[in-house]
């Protein structure tokens, strides 16, 4: 079973950027296709990026394109969101979620969440 744990969340200036790390405290996640997702205040969550288990990025939104990257580990236990060129309108909260694809009706397992705050 996987467990996820989001990190690397917090307070940055509009243009500065931050890396977000998902983590799994149970089934390692190279077994798992990997997304992140971000919700802002009063709307629906939605996707930013998907990453299938062979590291195939099958997914990212029109909004972070050339802007932000979505990654793994050499074991592929790790999976990043580098995040650069940050706007106040990318203040959300992610998340991170694992399932056997991307493109799923709904993932399977997620994490807490992470706030990610862009204001100068």
């Amino acid at each position: 079973q996987v467990q996820i744990v989001e990190s690397g969340g917090g307070l940055v200036q509009p243009g500065g950027s931050l890396r977000l790390s998902c983590t799994s405290s149970g089934d390692p996640l190279a077994h798992w296709a990997v997304g992140w997702f971000r919700q802002f205040p009063g709307k629906e969550r939605e996707s930013v990026s998907c990453m299938a288990s062979s590291g195939y990025v099958t997914y990212m939104d029109d909004a972070v394109q050339g802007r932000f990257t979505i990654s793994r580990d050499n074991a592929g236990n790790t999976v990043y969101l580098q995040m650069n060129s940050l706007k106040p309108e990318d203040t959300a909260v992610y998340y991170c979620a694992a399932d056997q694809f991307c493109g799923h009706s709904g993932m399977g397992y997620w994490g807490k969440g992470a706030l990610v705050t862009v204001s100068s």
